[in-house]
Formats: structure tokens, C-alpha cells, sequence
């Protein structure tokens, strides 16, 4: 008895050891494996479902010849096919054209004549979309017509699992072009952020080194038969004389010298030369290299390189994202590249071919400079510009509004802006615009308990004047009503716990971005508001040009802010006294806007010009080197 309870037990646990057919099935669904797995492990399924010997998966080729994809269980190599299987080949057209299930009896040799058949094959169409790509092919051993037909079902049922598996495939792959998709268009936008040449090179080898994971990336552009590298990953400064530039220079001109694409270590069958990468890595270790050329116009102007450890080779998923980021991103690089030069380059490219068209191609530079000196001589002796003295600036206030404290309270809540941060210096706010708000816990419950005490005192008076006691009636009015006064001083308090602008404009000060909480006294200034319409300018005007600068002059300066708005003024005071500041003396100027912007702020600082009238440029060139040699030879 004890051995069969044991026996029974030990089967209880190999049973539930066993995987049951849903795990089998969850497990085939949710596989992610190559195709050719995929089948066998479906096959297997399936045959285990329908208790079938056998299966098969085929497929009609274009040709019109049919093709086994997968066998279960797997054929010995060389075997010869099995009956069953040439039965399947042949029927395989007819499952194809007709889209149906077929179930053909075999026959084996020692089955006597006229008695049912023991073996079926049952063929299964195979479909995608709207048409029948092949067939499932399982060898079955009944005779049963209602389990053939429930074996039938079953099988088509999981021939469906097929199609899943291929939809998931789909979507893998469309998920993996968007990824690269997403990876090629930020690095896109990063590049196209930047205005000038330096930082886009160098935006784009931090953006590809960070999204491709590699530990450098260098970009290098042609000039003439050479390639100089101008941005390294995580590089501000390097030297085209260090061994490692002029190494990742000779494998750049290499990959520009053959315009494909070199990938180190070579895969197999690669015809390209790659010795100038070879010996980039023997230098400075191994390593996976990838060059990219940038093409314009179908030739390369430029070089994309990157390198990262051994064993992280470049997958061909990670090339064609990076093939297509270096095609979008080429345009913007030789744009900025052309047109970001130094002013004077480009003035030089342009005047010679100017020249060289004009006066001939036979001594153009010696042409032009004759030209050239006669133009500037003529230019500053007779042409006028217009006399100007100019001196920083600095934006300040006429009007000041300040908020202070109503009385001793904690600080609650701040308000915010309109980009969500707390309301502080810089910001504009209207008139009536709630900046902070004080605590009033302790306010409202003082105001709950001066209202009780108050209805306290008029019960108390209503009590009094029944009883016909006037005296007690008198002292609790009068108690109701000095009650009555507080509540209205709490009220008021409350009310004033919201601390609101009074004017419009600037806040000038009152930081308290990190200070929530704060204990606040009677009296403490909280911010300062100034109209934007009240601000001047006070200049910094230079020692050796105060002489010049009269009362009413108009000029126009420019903030740092925004260099490009110029604002009019006018001079309304020059303070006779002079100031010292970093060692030199200067002369306060206050001025009058003329024009007022919305971005305005106290404590801008810029650039002012002051008109002082026409003169020749050489006398306004030579001006303070006239006066200098004045004041040393005393003339």
C-alpha cells in the first residue's frame, strides 16, 4: 500500500514537471527566433496536437516546382524521402490551386485489399493575404472519419500560428526602420540647430559617438588631394601633428580615395584596400572601425569615421542608419562649410574670380592691388562718414514700485510665468497680478474663533435683554463689537495675504524660488516693480571723448540681448564729475529712449553710439592717434 501511494505520488510530480500544451503554445507564440526554427518547432506542435507521425511544411517555387521548407522529425542527410512525403510533393498543386483541405488514405504494402486504410495524409493550405503560398503536409495513423475530421480541425486551427509568427516578423522589422529612422532625424536636428561651421562639425560627432555608442568620431573634409580632420568627439583642441590625427587623416583620404564605404575588420569578400585602418588600429589598438564618405553631387567632400571596441562590430542595421544620417547631414555641412568662412576668404575667393574675369587672368593680384589702393586712397581722403563716440551702457530704472510684507506671516505659495517657473527678477507681470501668497492657517483659525466668541457675546445680550438686565446687555454689545472690529482686522489680513503687483511692469528683485516657507516680518521688501516705460540708459563714456558730447545729441545703441534692434536716444545730462572704473576714468552720460521694446530689462548692458556729425574717415581713423602724438610731442 505505502509503495503505490509512493509510486502514485513520484507520477503526480513528473506530471506536473511536464510542460502541459499551454505552455507549449504560449512558448510558440510568443517565440522570436529565426523562421527555420520556427517551423520545426511548429511542426512539432502540431504533430503533437493531432497525434500525427509526421509533418511537413512546402512551397510552390516560381519556377512551379514544389520545395520542403521544414520536416519533423528531422531527416538523416542524403536519406531518401519518405512515402509519404513524395505522396505530399504530389498533391501539393492541388492544395495550392484549390485552397482546401485534402485527405488522401496511403496504402502500405501489407494492408490486405479492400480492408479501410490505416495511414491518411491530411494536407493543409497555407495562405497569405489573398493567396495560397503552400501547404502543411502530416502523415496520420486512423481510419476514424470523426477523428480524421477533429484531427482536420485542429491542424487548421494552428496553421494560423504561421501567419502570427510572420506578423510579428513584419513588425519587428518596421520597428527596427523607425528606430533607425528616429536615431538619423535627431541627429538631423541637432545639426541644423547649430549656425556655424565648428559646431555643427562637432555637434554631429558628439550626436553620432553618443547614438552609436562609439568611442570616437572624427569628421574630416577634402581640401585638394588631402583630408584635414576638423572635429573630434569630446575634442575641443587637437594638433594635426599628433601620430593619431594624421592616422585617422591617411585612413579618411583612404576611404576617399576609393569613394566606397570601409568597414575594419573587413568581412568577407570586401575588394576594397584597408591598410591605412589596419595600421590605425595596430597603432592605437584594436579596434572596429567604420568610414563613411559624404557625398555631394555624387563625390565625397568629407569623412565620417568612428571606432569602438573589438568585440562591438558595426551591425548592417547600425550602417544604414548611419548611411542615411551622413547623406541627410552632408548638405548642411558643406553649406556652412562655404558660407561660414572668414569674411575675408570669402571676400578673397570671390574678388579674384571677380578680378581674374574683369582684367584678364595674366597678373590679377598685382592688377588688383594697384586697384585696390587707388579705390581705399580716393575713399577715405574725399568720402564723409558720420563722426560717432562710443561707450558701454547700462539700462536702469527711473520708477520703483516696492511690495513688502503686511505683517509677520510665512510664505506659502509663489505664482509662476508663463513658461512655468516662479515669478522672479526679469519677469513681466501686470498690474494686479498675484505674485506669492502668505500662510493663513493661523488667521482663519483666530477668525473661527473670533466668530464664535462674537456669536457668544450676542447670545449672551440677547439672553440679558429678556431678562430686562440693560447693563449686561450693554457689556456684551459692547464685547460683541470689539469682537466684531478683530474680525474685520482678520479679514483684512487674510484679504492682504495675497501679495499682488501694483504696477505693471519688471520685477526688479525678490528671488524666492527657494525659499517657500520662509518666515516673513512686518515690512520686508518682497519684490521691487519698475515700468518698462521709465528705463534709460546710463553710458560709460570714455575720457578723451566727453569733450564732444553735448546736451540734446541723438544717437543709437544696441544690447546684447539683441545686437541687431537699434534703439534711438537722446543725451539728456552729462555728470561733470568723473568716475573711476577698471582703472580708467569715465564720464557718466544719462540718455533718453527713444523707443522702448517688450524684452527690456534693468541691468542690460550693450553698446552706445553717440552722433557727433560728419567728418572724413581719415580724420575719423586717425583721430586718436592724431591726438595721442599730440599729447607726447605737445604740438
Amino acid at each position: 500500500m505505502a509503495v503505490d501511494s509512493r509510486t502514485q505520488a513520484q507520477a503526480t510530480q513528473l506530471s506536473a514537471d511536464r510542460p502541459t500544451l499551454a505552455d507549449i503554445v504560449e512558448q510558440l507564440v510568443r517565440f522570436e527566433g529565426p523562421p527555420e526554427q520556427f517551423l520545426v518547432n511548429l511542426l512539432a506542435v502540431q504533430c503533437h496536437v493531432s497525434s500525427a507521425q509526421a509533418g511537413a511544411i512546402l512551397r510552390g517555387t516560381p519556377e512551379g516546382k514544389i520545395e520542403a521548407l521544414s520536416i519533423y522529425p528531422p531527416m538523416a542527410p542524403e536519406s531518401t524521402a519518405p512515402v509519404w512525403l513524395a505522396q505530399a510533393v504530389e498533391s501539393c498543386p492541388q492544395v495550392i490551386t484549390t485552397g482546401r483541405t485534402v485527405i488522401k488514405s496511403l496504402r502500405q504494402p501489407d494492408e490486405l485489399y479492400g480492408q479501410p486504410s490505416q495511414h491518411h495524409l491530411i494536407m493543409v493550405p497555407i495562405r497569405g493575404g489573398t493567396n495560397v503560398r503552400g501547404s502543411s503536409a502530416f502523415f496520420v495513423e486512423a481510419n476514424d472519419p470523426a477523428v480524421l475530421a477533429a484531427i482536420r480541425d485542429r491542424l487548421e486551427l494552428t496553421s494560423s500560428w504561421l501567419s502570427l509568427y510572420e506578423m510579428r516578423l513584419t513588425l519587428a522589422r518596421r520597428q527596427a526602420d523607425l528606430r533607425r529612422l528616429r536615431v538619423t532625424m535627431e541627429t538631423l536636428v541637432a545639426v541644423n540647430e547649430q549656425e556655424r561651421f565648428a559646431a555643427t562639425a562637432m555637434t554631429l560627432c558628439n550626436e553620432v559617438a553618443s547614438r552609436w555608442q562609439a568611442d570616437r568620431v572624427g569628421l574630416g573634409l577634402l581640401k585638394g588631394r588631402y583630408v584635414k580632420l576638423k572635429a573630434l568627439s569630446h575634442t575641443e583642441k587637437f594638433s594635426r601633428k599628433q601620430k593619431l590625427v594624421q592616422n585617422i587623416e591617411g585612413a579618411m583620404e583612404e576611404c576617399v580615395d576609393q569613394n566606397v564605404e570601409i568597414i575594419h575588420p573587413a568581412p568577407e569578400g570586401a575588394t576594397y584596400v584597408s591598410r591605412a585602418h589596419d595600421e590605425l588600429c595596430k597603432q592605437f589598438g584594436p579596434a572596429a572601425l567604420v568610414s563613411m564618405p559624404m557625398r555631394r553631387a555624387g563625390q565625397p567632400m568629407a569623412v565620417l569615421i568612428l571606432q569602438r571596441p573589438v568585440d562591438r562590430p558595426f551591425s548592417l542595421e547600425e550602417l544604414e542608419a548611419l548611411r542615411l544620417a551622413c547623406d541627410l547631414c552632408t548638405p548642411r555641412v558643406a553649406v556652412l562649410h562655404e558660407h561660414d568662412r572668414w569674411v575675408g576668404a570669402k571676400m578673397v575667393s570671390g574678388t579674384k574670380k571677380l578680378a581674374g574675369f574683369a582684367v584678364g587672368s595674366k597678373h590679377t593680384w598685382a592688377k588688383l592691388v594697384a586697384i585696390g589702393v587707388i579705390a581705399v586712397g580716393l575713399f577715405v581722403t574725399l568720402a564723409k562718414g558720420t563722426h560717432r563716440a562710443e561707450a558701454p551702457f547700462a539700462l536702469e530704472a527711473v520708477e520703483r514700485q516696492r511690495v513688502s510684507a503686511p505683517y509677520d506671516a510665512f510664505l506659502s505659495e509663489l505664482s509662476s510665468n508663463a513658461k512655468g517657473d516662479v515669478i522672479g527678477p526679469g519677469d513681466f507681470v501686470s498690474k494686479g497680478t498675484v505674485l506669492a501668497r502668505l500662510k493663513t492657517n493661523e488667521l482663519q483659525a483666530k477668525l473661527i474663533r473670533a466668530k464664535a466668541e462674537q456669536q457668544g457675546y450676542l447670545t449672551e445680550a440677547e439672553q440679558a435683554k429678556d431678562k430686562g438686565e440693560t447693563s449686561k446687555q450693554q457689556i456684551a454689545e459692547a464685547q460683541a463689537r470689539r469682537v466684531g472690529a478683530e474680525i474685520e482686522l482678520l479679514n483684512q489680513q487674510i484679504a492682504d495675504a495675497e501679495i499682488v503687483a501694483p504696477i505693471s511692469g519688471l520685477v526688479l528683485s525678490g528671488d524666492w524660488k527657494n525659499a517657500k516657507g520662509a518666515r516673513l516680518k512686518l515690512g520686508d521688501l518682497m519684490f521691487e516693480v519698475a515700468p518698462v516705460d521709465s528705463l534709460y540708459a546710463d553710458l560709460s563714456l570714455p575720457e578723451d571723448q566727453v569733450a564732444d558730447v553735448r546736451e540734446g545729441q541723438e544717437g543709437e545703441l544696441a544690447t546684447q540681448a539683441d545686437p541687431g534692434d537699434r534703439i534711438k536716444f537722446v543725451v539728456e545730462r552729462v555728470n561733470p564729475v568723473a568716475e573711476v572704473v577698471e582703472q580708467k576714468n569715465v564720464f557718466k552720460v544719462r540718455v533718453r529712449l527713444l523707443d522702448h521694446r517688450p524684452w527690456m530689462k534693468v541691468g542690460m548692458e550693450g553698446v552706445a553710439k553717440v552722433s557727433l556729425g560728419k567728418d572724413r574717415y581719415i580724420n575719423l581713423w586717425t583721430r586718436r592717434l592724431v591726438n595721442w602724438l599730440r599729447m607726447q610731442l605737445w604740438l
